[in-house]
């Protein structure tokens, strides 16, 4: 090789080790550039599944959100870690020469599969007052019916393991068989204490769980939540055979302050959470195969200023507004389901309105409940199909407190449910025998039945859609 060649050599390698040392860097540089993730905002709502970057990590968020900062509040805040953020994809460069061959078919999505029937609840609360625990058969419940939730039991409840005392002295189920009446309290037999458990499994053998529902409007006046004793609870549930413990806490000395998501509080949110946590610890700690769920107030998680459920937007006034915010918000994890008690409420409360403040915070499966009228307050009259023409998703989150009657049906719920909600949102039913222990359905108002059947056909549900529920005498 002759020295000009070497030369010629040595300056060819100059320049490419110049283009390396230029290009590179170049290149890094942009993959290490702005996160490709849009940048938090404290303006900016969020609502559940929306992915934002903050501090080199992406944040996605678990519900409706404004103004919490993404990290601040830990693992069981609003915001989930995915990691460090994806860098903004580098510049490449077009491609000289066009495709050969286009694409002759454009792509075609997969076929999505429609909800699964055996995916959805239908809960319904089951009386103890003026029944028995003969009642309780898959002879007198649909097979469609998912949840049996027995009511109700004392939060405060002096059950011990092993006992079978059943009667409403000691667990405040109120069957015949161990109700407290003027003659004196009475107790269960060793017989009848086996016979509600066998009761218990025939319906689980079928596929219906049977849960404790721990409240209830009376037991929650008094001091008996203040008092709740988780141990026991879960030692009456394991007895029973039961599946889970729902959580009926019905506090009326609730007060909150109405403030944003960040700053909401009501004066009783350390009461629920704590029993939330204490039951929940409880069933962890003993490896007990109990699931939790908890019924939420009709207007439980309304309140909260910059959401679409402000005062004013949504129904005015509400003594429960906002109650359940902060426990469903904040400990939702521990939830296993949520029995949306959207009635009571008055005609101008909106189911529709009542479910997407839940789903805002929440996500679990929301099951919407439905009372058969008469109503306990508000009167509000509960229909089983919409008039003609009613737009299921119309006139709601509008900022307006409108009148809500004409979609106060269980049609316009189901439809809803069906098409704005998750796929595995259910129903709810207060209650199984509320026209044998109240007064009956007004003449053209859903009942018991025709209000099960409906949600079966059209939600749907698996099972017997045809299956009723008998009239039984009241006892």
């Amino acid at each position: 090789m002759t020295n000009a060649s070497k030369m010629m050599r040595g300056w060819i390698l100059g320049i490419i080790a110049m283009l390396v040392i230029s290009v590179f860097p170049v290149y890094q540089a942009e993959a290490a550039g702005t996160c490709a993730e849009p940048a938090w905002s404290s303006s900016a709502v969020y609502g559940g599944g929306n992915i934002v970057s903050h501090n080199d990590h992406a944040w996605k968020a678990k519900w409706w959100t404004q103004g919490e900062v993404p990290g601040a509040t830990g693992q069981w805040g609003v915001w989930e870690d995915l990691g460090a953020c994806s860098p903004g994809t580098p510049p490449v460069d077009p491609p000289v020469d066009p495709p050969v061959d286009p694409p002759v078919d454009p792509p075609v999505d997969p076929p999505v599969d429609p909800p699964v029937s055996g995916d959805r609840m239908y809960v319904t609360y089951a009386s103890s007052w003026n029944t028995s625990i003969y009642d309780l058969t898959t002879a007198n419940i649909p097979n469609y019916i998912t949840h049996v939730n027995l009511s109700f039991v004392r939060p405060d409840t002096a059950y011990t393991q092993g006992s079978y005392a059943f009667d409403q002295a000691v667990a405040g189920l109120e069957f015949v068989e161990g109700a407290t009446t003027p003659n004196g309290q009475r107790k269960f037999t060793a017989q009848q204490s086996q016979d509600l458990r066998n009761n218990i499994a025939s319906l689980k053998a079928r596929g219906t769980k049977t849960f404790l529902s721990v409240g209830g409007w009376s037991y929650s006046q008094g001091s008996q939540w203040s008092s709740f004793n988780a141990k026991n609870v879960v030692d009456l549930a394991l007895d029973l055979g039961a599946a889970g413990v729902d959580i009926d806490w019905e506090s009326s000395g609730s007060r909150c302050n109405k403030g944003t998501a960040a700053q909401f509080s009501c004066s009783k949110d350390g009461e629920i959470a704590g029993i939330i946590t204490s039951l929940y610890n409880e069933i962890q700690n003993r490896n007990a195969n109990l699931q939790i769920s908890i019924a939420g107030w009709s207007t439980g998680a309304y309140y909260v200023k910059g959401t679409p459920f402000e005062e004013g937007k949504v129904q005015w006034g509400s003594p429960f507004g906002g109650t359940m915010y902060r426990v469903v918000k904040d400990h939702g994890s521990k939830i296993d389901f949520i029995n949306l008690m959207s009635y009571d409420g008055g005609v101008y409360y909106d189911p529709r309105e009542g479910y997407e403040s839940y789903k805002a915070i929440y996500n679990g499966p929301i099951n919407m409940g439905m009372q058969i009228a008469p109503e306990g307050s508000g009167g509000a009259v509960l229909q089983l199909n919409a008039a003609p023409g009613t737009i299921y998703d119309a006139e709601m989150m509008n900022g307006q407190n409108n009148l809500a009657t004409q979609y106060y049906n269980v049609e316009t719920m189901v439809n809803y449910i069906k098409n704005k909600g998750r796929a595995n949102d259910g129903f709810m039913l207060w209650q199984l025998w509320k026209q044998r222990v109240h007064s009956p359905a007004p003449s053209g108002a859903a009942n018991e039945n025709s209000a099960g059947q409906y949600v079966c056909r059209n939600l749907p549900l698996a099972g017997d859609c045809n299956s009723t529920i008998p009239s039984l005498p009241k006892l």
